[in-house]
């Protein structure tokens, strides 16, 4: 039988002696499973062995026991230090190194030893390059498509400040699905975000799609959005087209971090991912652990389905 953990969750304020805050436990829906067993710690030697970052680390996302077991890992290309600090992600902040132009090779190396239908590849963003990485993007996809031709292929950008010709040199690269996350309603997007914005997100979606991409897009749920809010924006995606969309429970990383104003009950993601379909978003993943990437591995033939669309 597969182990599961609860995960913490810091709580606000601490002890009156100033000692280590109390924490108090999730609700019992919020699970992961431990990482554990030979196929996950093969992965993980493997990343590192190559000296690649992954956002399932990085990031800290509680799925990596479920999903490196499966062989199934999100790479996150452009380094490991992020040009911007938003206020949901423990990606470290600061000052990168200039992109690493044996990277490509190395991502193209690992995903050809593990027998993959389907992979999603990251980004930090990088504010500190012309381009926001645009050429290494391209590269990067050159280099996989080269070592990994029947290998679906979906890019979770950053937004590249708007600038839409550097979203333009990413879809020549052919990604099969494109990827943008909204992360939240527009209300909060600032406060969540900081150096993003709503609009210009959207407008990088819309861009796209109107290039005929595959595209999909992901909200953290929790941060005080309302129903109201949450059900705007679906109707905006469908209305764009978006393709595919991720909901999913905002869990703190640290005190550092935005707090969570509250919990969804699974009933609520049924609901919601109920409501997205009936609106027209082809592919809906929904629950407390659904993050951008959750179950992108099985979207293979939905991919090449969206693909052959009129």
């Amino acid at each position: 039988m597969t182990a599961l953990r609860k995960l913490p969750v810091v709580t606000e304020g601490g002890a009156s002696d100033g000692s280590e805050p109390p924490r108090a436990r999730h609700p019992p829906w919020i699970k992961a499973r431990i990482p554990s067993g030979e196929v996950y710690f093969d992965v993980r030697e493997r990343v590192h062995r190559l000296g690649l970052h992954t956002v399932c680390e990085s990031a800290s996302c509680p799925n990596i026991g479920e999903c490196w077991s499966r062989r199934a890992l999100t790479i996150m290309i452009l380094g490991n230090i992020c040009t911007r600090s938003c206020q949901f992600c423990d990606v470290p902040t600061g000052r990168p190194l200039p992109p690493d132009p044996d990277e490509p090779r190395r991502v193209a190396e690992m995903l050809a030893g593990l027998d993959l239908r389907h992979t999603v590849i990251t980004c930090v963003d990088r504010d500190d390059l012309a381009d926001g990485g645009a050429a290494h993007w391209a590269a990067t996809l050159d280099a996989v498509h080269a070592r990994c031709p029947s290998l679906t292929v979906e890019v979770l950008t950053g937004d590249f400040q708007g600038d839409l010709a550097a979203v333009d040199v990413v879809l020549a690269a052919r990604p099969d699905v494109f990827a943008h996350n909204l992360e939240t309603v527009p209300r909060l997007s600032r406060e969540v975000r900081v150096q993003a914005s709503y609009p210009r997100s959207y407008q990088v979606l819309a861009h796209a799609r109107a290039r005929g991409a595959v595209t999909k897009t992901g909200l953290m749920l929790g941060l005080g959005e309302t129903r109201d809010e949450i059900h705007a924006v679906l109707g905006e995606l469908a209305a764009l087209g978006v393709d595919i969309l991720t909901l999913g429970q905002y869990l703190r990383p640290s005190l550092k971090h935005l707090p969570i104003a509250r919990y969804l009950h699974p009933d609520e993601f049924v609901a919601l991912r109920e409501q997205a379909l009936t609106l027209g978003i082809r592919h809906v993943e929904a629950g407390p652990l659904v993050r951008s990437s959750y179950h992108a591995d099985g979207q293979a033939e939905l991919i090449r389905a969206l693909q052959q669309r009129s």
